[in-house]
């Protein structure tokens, strides 16, 4: 393959990739914007489209930037670090717009402007590393480089809370120290694989998370011993334990090690316990932006019985408790069902109900009226048989709220010839990165 060719990039992808077409030929190129013409190596092909990398630029655009991380164009995690965090704003609500016209095939539909962040950097309340041995058998951490198992080492991510990158920094030189072995994926032997930090905005603690081949790994007391006098602010230590060879990162054995395993935050005035385990919003500024805007969907005149599907841990359930009479929620995963009663008693929520069921089978045979169906599905969006449900159950409206834009126009799409779409709110869940989250309103038309 590895022919080069000179074009102009003419539009941003799905993907975060610069689109440029060469004849009849379309090229997706990482960290290439719209007006910018570049020499560009073709790499591979995939799907009739191709993939390149910019080997020369001619001209810059105007919303260019020097990015604070000097990584960004290998380490595959961050699309828009040279981007200026306006324009970022500007193809998030683009792209929105774009699935709904390609997909979903609306047109001259109003999609508000992409709610963005004061300041856009060291946000992620989540941190996940891979600990590897670079060429010379050092230790080192960092991101996997796209497409590949090569660990590109990070000293500091510019998106991530900023508390962790000492822990992270002092956990590989302890390594060091206590000879603690690094998992081999080829050869499955070694001990440490992950680790994963997670830190409260609205309360002063910290969970650290030690994914392991294996409990107990020798010299472990003396190690959480010495963490510890290093990080005192360190508020809970876990071992997780993954010996399956598979990229998944935590495996579903832990102890607790230290403190009490979990941690706490808030969103909107509500405190939620979160365990190594739990799916929690990374953005701990932004989810309340994202929640309020769904909240804000929630009419405490008309909709008095609301649904809460694909639940969780009970966040949102939880904070739309506030505007309804009474809310169900609904979670298939035994252990975040668990959690979301707990995350109720916590706050003192009397006025929500929880069932461990699959949401789609639990609304069919629901014998209520249900006002408001609040769904948020993960990445690859509902299925069907959910959304035949919602239509055959006639359900007044449906508030979704989607990390997807391309899902979220195909389900949007199915329900259509029964629902109108009435409001479109891009929320900026995660700044330097090609993905955007959005909140959506749906109404069951009258004729049926």
């Amino acid at each position: 393959m590895n022919r080069l060719i000179k074009g102009t990039c003419t539009d941003i992808s799905s993907e975060g990739k610069g689109v440029v077409k060469n004849n009849k030929d379309i090229i997706f190129c990482d960290g290439l914007f719209p007006g910018e013409t570049a020499d560009i190596e073709i790499l591979y092909s995939r799907a009739g489209v191709y993939f390149g990398k910019v080997r020369k630029l001619y001209n810059l655009s105007k919303d260019r930037i020097e990015p604070r991380c000097k990584v960004c164009s290998v380490c595959g995690g961050c699309q828009y670090q040279q981007l200026k965090y306006e324009a970022q704003l500007v193809y998030k609500t683009k792209r929105v717009k774009d699935a709904l016209n390609r997909i979903a095939h609306i047109k001259d539909i109003k999609v508000n402007d992409c709610i963005g962040m004061d300041d856009p950097y060291n946000y992620r309340n989540k941190i996940q590393m891979p600990f590897g041995k670079d060429k010379k058998g050092r230790v080192v951490y960092g991101f996997y480089k796209e497409n590949s198992h090569e660990i590109i080492p990070v000293k500091e991510c510019h998106i991530e809370d900023k508390r962790a990158a000492s822990i992270l920094w002092d956990i590989k030189e302890l390594i060091r120290e206590f000879n603690i072995s690094i998992y081999n994926e080829d050869t499955g032997k070694g001990i440490l694989r992950y680790v994963l930090i997670r830190t409260s905005y609205h309360y002063p603690e910290l969970m650290v998370v030690l994914v392991t081949s294996n409990f107990n790994f020798p010299g472990q007391r003396n190690f959480i011993n010495a963490l510890l006098k290093k990080h005192p602010e360190i508020t809970t230590i876990v071992e997780n334990v993954n010996s399956r060879h598979t990229n998944v990162i935590l495996g579903e054995k832990e102890s607790v090690l230290y403190g009490s395993g979990f941690i706490k935050d808030s969103i909107l005035g509500l405190t939620f316990e979160i365990s190594a385990s739990s799916f929690y919003q990374v953005n701990p500024i932004q989810v309340e932006k994202l929640y309020q805007k769904a909240l804000d969907l929630v009419d405490p005149k008309e909709d008095k019985l609301v649904l809460d599907a694909y639940s969780g841990v009970g966040t949102i359930g939880l904070i739309a408790s506030k505007n309804a009479e009474h809310v169900i929620s609904v979670e298939l995963n035994k252990n975040a069902h668990k959690n979301a009663i707990n995350n109720a008693k916590l706050n003192k929520i009397s006025n929500i109900e929880f069932f461990n069921d699959d949401a789609g089978k639990f609304i069919s045979g629901y014998d209520k009226k249900l006002d408001v169906v609040i769904m948020d599905p993960p990445r690859k969006g509902s299925d069907k048989t959910f959304l035949q449900t919602l239509i055959d159950k006639k359900i007044k409206k449906i508030i979704y709220v989607s990390c997807d834009p391309e899902t979220l126009a195909r389900d949007i799409e199915y329900l259509l010839p029964y629902y109108s779409l009435e409001y479109i709110q891009p929320v900026d869940m995660f700044p330097m990165s090609n993905h955007v989250e959005t909140v959506v309103s749906l109404r069951l038309k009258e004729r049926l």
